[in-house]
């Protein structure tokens, strides 16, 4: 119990291991209603990708819709297991950057007068350094999907002369002049890039560029101590659970009661070796089911053990009342783990 490193059962929670919960919301009113669902499934794909790709582990990413000041609001769920340092949290989800492709107004032609044209960084598919031909510098190549692609050479198309703003968080970082319609959905974004600059942005967008932009509205810190208390009870609760129900069996049906003791056992050494190597999670909600879940394994049988002591009381052999122990409590068994499962599925 003193190493949890080396003794963990199987990947921990954030509640079991500590770390970080942060609480964004996502500014969906420039969306159409029809396209709000679509772009928060994407953005918490974007988020899990960006968390995973900095070795985060077993990141948890939601999205959730509740009441704020009495308006509806999108908002963002990210937990982050082991990790401890909140700033450092934040960057990392703030980091991946909100892109856009805006048309410069004629009327003013100044880069602060900008028209949306739909085309953002949810329709990147990959992003990588390149260098420019002529001067050698690095520029980070974008290649859009086909929905991206398409829209792109309309854009260009219809506005052959005009400067396309490309807009990473509110910034104009390039005002390029569409010379011609562009195929084959290949953009690129320069400026006076280092090659570590480059690289960063090339893997920010390629981790995909959030489709709404999101704001930091609530964190919390779960320490370690608190996760190893609240692992180190829920290890000692199972412990304690398993003793009192083997106890009650053996105490109760003797030689058969001490069978289905070692028998549970089994079970418990098989859902944990199932825990680890499936990779599951588990956080204090999941370990108090399975405790409960060892006392529950029991009652097939204690229905058969009071079944065979009735067959026993009418005078049959152990052998006979055995076997016409199994066959009458079967159907209660059946029936009985049959509804669990339909509960289950419903859940």
């Amino acid at each position: 119990l003193n190493n949890t490193q080396t003794s963990k059962p199987s990947k921990l929670g954030l509640d079991l291991n500590g770390g970080i919960h942060l609480t964004y919301k996502a500014d969906t009113s420039k969306l159409q209603q029809s396209e709000v669902a679509g772009s928060m499934a994407t953005l918490k794909n974007v988020i899990e990708a960006r968390v995973n790709a900095f070795g985060v582990a077993e990141p948890v990413v939601q999205t959730e819709v509740s009441t704020l000041d009495g308006q509806k609001v999108n908002k963002l769920i990210v937990e982050l297991p082991g990790v401890n340092d909140t700033q450092k949290a934040i960057e990392l989800i703030g980091q991946t950057p909100v892109l856009e492709f805006k048309l410069v107004s004629e009327a003013s032609a100044s880069t602060t007068d900008l028209i949306d044209t739909g085309l953002t960084g949810r329709f990147i598919t990959t992003a990588q350094v390149e260098y420019d031909g002529q001067t050698g510098r690095p520029v980070v190549g974008m290649v859009f999907n086909d929905e991206g692609g398409n829209l792109f050479a309309k854009i260009t198309k219809e506005n052959v002369g005009r400067q396309l703003a490309i807009v990473l968080d509110g910034q104009v970082i390039s005002a390029p002049t569409i010379n011609g319609e562009i195929l084959g959905g290949r953009a690129q974004i320069t400026g006076s890039y280092t090659v570590q600059q480059a690289n960063e942005l090339a893997r920010s967008l390629k981790y995909g560029a959030l489709p709404v932009a999101i704001e930091l509205i609530g964190t919390q810190t779960i320490g370690a101590s608190l996760g190893t208390d609240a692992l180190h009870a829920s290890m000692k609760a199972g412990m304690y659970g398993f003793a009192i129900v083997a106890l009650f069996l053996i105490l109760w049906y003797r030689v058969r009661g001490l069978i289905a003791a070692l028998a549970l056992a089994i079970y418990t050494i098989i859902n944990l070796i199932i825990f680890k190597t499936a990779g599951i999670v588990l956080t204090s909600a999941g370990l108090a089911a399975f405790i409960i879940s060892i006392g529950m394994a029991v009652d097939g049988n204690i229905l058969i053990f009071e079944r065979m002591r009735e067959e026993l009381k009418r005078g049959k052999s152990r052998a006979q009342a055995l076997k016409d122990g199994f066959a009458r409590a079967w159907p209660s068994i059946r029936d009985s783990n049959i509804s669990s499962m339909i509960t289950a599925v419903i859940l």
